[in-house]
């Protein structure tokens, strides 16, 4: 069998073999909850568009797919983020980075209390204050 030695194929078999060497515990109910917490872009608001599971930290940074590390965004928002930080990244869009900050730090709360039994990492820090 052929390997294939596309740029594409590359980046997937590079991103498998990120994926493997962390666990990741974020169940398909822990999603569900997220989404309707967030109700829309964890970002921009969106609301009508296909939510994808965006990583506040990213997989190449360290990131996991967890429940306090997962964030719902629309596609354009994920991929224009990549694997940028996650603030310096809203910054550049002019997004509002106090309310993001605000918002992830309470809903991962909440969830992480709906959702104890499940949650093996630590809730977010709670922002620091932002000045503009």
């Amino acid at each position: 069998m052929a390997v294939s030695r596309t740029r594409r194929a590359r980046a997937q078999r590079k991103r498998k073999r990120r994926m493997d060497r962390v666990s990741h515990d974020l169940t398909a109910k822990q999603w569900t909850a997220l989404k309707d917490e967030w109700a829309g872009c964890a970002y921009c608001g969106a609301s009508e568009q296909p939510l994808q599971k965006d990583c506040v930290q990213a997989l190449s940074r360290g990131g996991r797919y967890t429940l306090p590390n997962i964030a719902p965004a629309c596609r354009s928002c994920n991929a224009s983020k990549s694997n940028d930080e996650v603030t310096g990244w809203m910054r550049r869009k002019k997004l509002d980075e106090r309310t993001f900050l605000v918002r992830h730090y309470e809903i991962g709360k909440r969830l992480t209390e709906r959702f104890p039994e499940e949650s093996t990492v630590e809730v977010p820090a709670e922002p620091d204050t932002i000045t503009d």
